[in-house]
């Protein structure tokens, strides 16, 4: 499942794939499946924001915790 989410135990490894075609040593970036316990959840394309990203949430999630997980 892909989006923002809370982790419960240990992640368990799913898949590898190539972290870069720039990456000459052949290392590899591991997928993990993440278990998600909330309330809500939002799947967004992160924006520009400058010199980083910027995602908008709803103004009624201002003030509560959030996790971002990276798909």
């Amino acid at each position: 499942m892909n989006g923002i989410g809370v982790t419960r135990g240990l992640p368990v490894m799913t898949d590898t794939k190539k972290t870069d075609a720039n990456d000459n040593a052949g290392h590899y970036r591991r997928k993990v499946k993440f278990e998600i316990y909330g309330e809500e959840m939002i799947e967004k394309k992160v924006n520009s924001g400058g010199n980083s990203g910027r995602v908008y949430l709803p103004p009624d999630w201002i003030g509560t915790r959030v996790k971002v997980i990276k798909c």
